[in-house]
């Protein structure tokens, strides 16, 4: 999210940047997701691409949304000022535009969760979601989840890259040599602060009928009686994909504005 764009390049900036994440990391969320839940994985292509499109919409939309609302939130916090913002206002402005995002990403990966465990075409899913009783069937978890994940790849990348820039100046001399190390620090804020209500708000979002699982409160009762670390199925595939993502994603958001708008980086 640069302040260089406006609202609408920015958003667009955004969708294209989820959209390629996606694409190439889906296996990776397939594979959290089944583990979760305690259902077996499978290394068909068919099924670890199952629910991809939801998800491509998902992640497009999200990101386009977090994009937008990050870019507004750090216009509002400068106020016009010619300076760079302060680490808290980086990462407010973040979890901010990741919360608001989760309007949209909850409903969407309810659909992909649904596909996955269940099969079926998206329409089919569509319709059987789209009811008042299910539709925000696990937003809390994912509003909690969407603001730390924005926090820990639009604001963590770039605070870890300065401060390493200005500390060991001849190590990281360039911004990809302070990339790699920026990635790490981003997907482990990002997956273990997030875990826990990331696997509530799955666990929810699969047994849509709860069967097994109920209200956030009572879901995560039902987790935390097998320990701690019930809230952590996934996680080694989550940290993966995070690790990647956030790399991507950081390389991805100062390359694909200025390919796209020029103009606005002159």
């Amino acid at each position: 999210m640069s302040t260089k764009l406006n609202e609408f390049q920015n958003a667009t900036v955004g969708m294209t940047v989820g959209v390629i994440e996606v694409l190439c990391l889906q296996p990776f969320n397939y594979c959290k997701n089944m583990m979760q839940q305690g259902q077996p994985l499978s290394a068909d292509p068919r099924k670890l691409y199952r629910g991809v499109g939801a998800n491509a919409v998902n992640m497009g939309s999200c990101t386009m949304i977090q994009f937008a609302v990050g870019g507004s939130l750090k216009k509002m916090v400068l106020g016009g000022e010619k300076r760079g913002l302060k680490t808290y206002e980086e990462m407010a402005t973040g979890i901010g535009a990741g919360v608001v995002s989760a309007l949209v990403g909850s409903p969407l990966e309810l659909v992909m969760i649904q596909q996955q465990g269940k099969g079926g075409g998206t329409v089919a899913t569509i319709k059987t979601i789209a009811t008042p009783n299910h539709v925000l069937r696990g937003f809390v978890g994912a509003a909690v989840r969407e603001g730390l994940w924005t926090c820990g790849y639009l604001s963590i990348p770039p605070i870890v890259r300065r401060n390493l820039r200005e500390m060991y100046p001849e190590k990281f001399d360039t911004d990809n040599k302070a990339r790699i190390p920026a990635a790490l620090l981003g997907g482990l804020f990002a997956c273990y602060l997030t875990q826990p209500f990331d696997t509530v708000k799955t666990c929810m979002q699969g047994d849509i009928e709860r069967k097994t699982f109920g209200t956030f409160t009572e879901t995560a009762k039902k987790i935390g009686e097998d320990g701690l670390t019930a809230f952590y199925r996934g996680a080694t595939f989550r940290y993966g994909r995070m690790v990647c993502a956030v790399f991507m994603m950081d390389f991805l958001a100062g390359a694909v504005g200025p390919l796209m708008y020029p103009n606005a980086f002159k």
